[in-house]
């Protein structure tokens, strides 16, 4: 293959390329990132890449030809660069850079910093983490909450199962706060029947010690370090104690938690003699792909697994596959162990480490053991990796093989011309025309595309409930976006799914009809699971629309579909340069700020431009396409009902604390940040309240009122 010319930009920039450490980014003719790497001296490294007697292998032979601009970012040390590069492929997702594939967020366990802290789950990454100090349990990291409260978090846990089932060994061993909620230990109700079950000391009636609260923290602290056995000690010792003291229901208790904690270190898996902290690396990479097994070791115990599929990683060594799998993981990982085994030795593995020891803020070992202990555990992993990856590569064919089936079926039944790739579905929730919200999902492929998902609060609805006109609104926001090129809105479905009958397929339909597009739609009912297909119409017809482009065919039609929509066509004389032009004319009012949705041509009273006959399609219950739609409706109803729920709440919580005279958003924010909740604030004294920055003890007593009332 002859050698590409570089372009005119490429070889300037090449010429003042600075001998200094830091990033390069590659890009395309249209500007996207292909490639980001890092460098001791960037002069030396990028010029590397484009010299004629270079000898690449095909991957970067291809990433090359593409390069069509590169920028350079300067910065003091190669550790500053490793940083940097693991952000960028963080935020660009570069086609030619191996990429963790990875959307999920990391559970971990929390105990909350509180007068009565609570043990909870939560998925939020303590961003603003710190490194605990040497004698603090070796898996807690700080989190801080305000000015001077702190929060530890445990983790991350494998999975959320994980930590669910933790916390359900926590709550059985551990006399916690079972119901969750925040408790000052003044006493504001009576006790609930966990406390009279001895599994709570019961903060919420003013019962519980706070010394002995404290202690039992502090054993639960313990445990999630991996020290039970310091925890097994002191329950032994209390427990004799108590039948010293012939207190025989202390000790009975004592002894339920003994065994409950016995019944636990019996599951867990004794892998090392030492007690060290070590994340086990292995990889497996074949025609099939990458896969990382991570085995997660504290105290010399394994306390779960977890695998990752690697993006782009087919044609790499497998140095760079875990090298780059090193860099991304530990990037978000908010806790590094004393040792990091790895199963290969890695390119620039000092660097890595000196990185490392300063997210850890301590000593950090990277190795590829070569016998013993540590090889044992490495070729554990990489078993592990092997069965992980021959299962995911058995689930996603089975996805593929089945969302194929789907599409196939769904254009059968339906007559499309083409398989729906791309389905939208649509959904309205409202309560009795109150806080009224509608949600789009979308799948491609069969699978779900949330990063397409998109949610619209009806702003426009009749006084009474109408969920015709509601779904007729937001078909037409939708639609009309894409007329205007709205980039959140550039894609056409292959097919439209309504979530209702006739009635909600009619509103569809109309707001398609009076946007002259004709994307396929239909309903699906669901008392019977029978899909709801438009037959043909009577009124005024358009023709035919590319899902990718403007109409074709009738151009009387779309003409007259443009002319409703005061559109001026500037002398077009076919359908396509009409709604071109409409397009154009649309993007300079919204650029211009004069477009808005309330135009004077909307409106769900004027009458439909097609009245259309209707036919039901019945599939089999299990059959892939009914399936596929049933989920599209379902995650539909969930998405719009989770948007209706949050404002309902925000409305809630406002007529309760704004609606006080005095009480603004400034005031309300204090408020819940000082108290957590409305609940807290109505458990507050009035001198509390009154301690509130801006707040006055008249206005305290009013609030007070006013809750109280509520």
């Amino acid at each position: 293959m002859p050698p590409r010319k570089l372009p005119e930009l490429v070889v300037e920039k090449l010429k003042k390329l600075p001998a200094k450490p830091g990033c390069y980014i590659y890009k395309d003719e249209k500007g996207q990132v292909l490639y980001v790497g890092k460098a001791l001296v960037l002069r030396n490294r990028v010029r590397s890449y484009f010299q004629e007697s270079a000898r690449h292998g095909p991957r970067i032979d291809r990433l090359v030809r593409k390069v069509a601009d590169l920028e350079t970012i300067v910065v003091d040390s190669e550790v500053e660069a490793l940083v940097l590069e693991c952000n960028l492929i963080k935020q660009h997702r570069p086609p030619y850079n191996v990429r963790m594939r990875d959307d999920k967020s990391y559970p971990y366990i929390m105990i909350t910093a509180e007068e009565y802290p609570r043990v909870m789950f939560s998925r939020k990454r303590p961003a603003s983490a710190v490194p605990v100090a040497d004698d603090a349990p070796k898996l807690a990291t700080k989190h801080k909450l305000g000015q001077s409260k702190t929060a530890r978090f445990f983790g991350p846990y494998p999975s959320a199962f994980a930590v669910r089932d933790t916390l359900q060994v926590l709550h059985k061993v551990f006399p916690l706060i079972p119901c969750g909620k925040s408790w000052s230990g003044d006493p504001v109700q009576k006790p609930c029947l966990y406390y009279h079950l001895g599994r709570c000391l019961g903060p919420c009636a003013g019962l519980a010690d706070k010394e002995e609260y404290k202690k039992v923290i502090g054993q639960v602290e313990r445990f999630l370090t991996g020290r039970e056995e310091s925890i097994v000690d002191d329950l032994k010792k209390e427990m004799g104690q108590a039948a010293e003291a012939l207190d025989f229901e202390r000790a009975a208790k004592l002894r339920d938690q003994l065994q409950a904690l016995d019944t636990v270190l019996q599951r867990q898996k004794v892998l090392t003699s030492d007690k060290r902290d070590q994340d086990v690396i292995a990889v497996v990479k074949d025609e099939r792909g990458a896969a990382i097994q991570m085995l997660y070791i504290r105290g010399g115990k394994l306390l779960g697994s977890k695998q990752y599929l690697l993006d782009g990683a087919m044609e790499v060594p497998t140095q760079e596959a875990v090298g780059e799998f090193v860099k991304q993981y530990y990037a978000e990982a908010p806790e590094v162990p004393r040792e990091i085994l790895l199963p290969v030795e890695i390119e620039e593995r000092n660097i890595v480490q000196a990185w490392l020891r300063q997210r850890r803020g301590g000593a950090v070992t990277v190795e590829v053991p070569q016998g013993g202990e540590k090889l044992r555990l490495v070729e554990m992993a990489a078993e592990n990796a092997e069965h992980a990856l021959s299962a995911l590569t058995q689930e996603i064919q089975s996805k593929e093989s089945w969302s194929a089936a789907a599409l196939l079926e769904l254009q059968d039944c339906l007559q499309l011309p083409n398989p729906p790739l791309r389905i939208e579905g649509y959904d309205i929730s409202n309560i009795q025309g109150t806080s009224p919200v509608g949600s789009m999902v979308v799948t491609e492929n069969g699978e779900a595309a949330k990063a397409e998902y998109r949610r619209f609060k009806v702003r426009y609805h009749p006084e009474s409930p109408n969920d015709f006109a509601m779904m007729h609104e937001v078909l037409t926001r939708r639609l009309r976006a894409y007329v205007d090129g709205d980039e959140r809105f550039a894609k056409l479905p292959d097919l439209i799914m309504i979530d209702g009958g006739q009635g909600q397929l009619s509103a569809a339909l109309k707001a398609r009809d009076e946007l002259g597009l004709t994307v396929p739609m239909v309903g699906l009912a669901k008392k019977q699971e029978l899909i709801i297909v438009p037959q043909s119409g009577v009124g005024f017809q358009p023709a035919p629309l590319q899902q990718t482009s403007a109409p074709l065919g009738d151009d009387k039609a779309c003409v007259e579909v443009i002319d409703r929509l005061d559109a001026d066509h500037d002398g077009a004389n076919t359908a396509e340069q009409a709604l071109l032009a409409l397009k154009a004319k649309r993007k300079s009012r919204l650029e211009s700020g004069n477009l808005k949705l309330k135009d004077p041509d909307y409106s769900y009273e004027r009458p439909a431009p097609i009245e259309y006959t209707y036919r039901e399609v019945e599939l089999p219950l299990n059959s892939p396409g009914l399936l596929l739609l049933r989920k599209l409706r379902d995650e539909a109803h969930r998405f719009a009902l989770s948007y209706h729920r949050k404002l309902r709440d925000a409305r809630t919580n406002r007529s309760r604390i704004e609606e006080v005279p005095g009480v603004g958003p400034r005031r309300k924010r204090l408020l819940l940040r000082t108290f957590g909740s409305v609940e807290g604030i109505r458990r507050a004294s009035v001198d509390e309240i009154a301690a509130v920055p801006t707040m006055t003890r008249t206005l305290a007593v009013n609030v007070k009122d006013y809750l109280a009332e509520a």
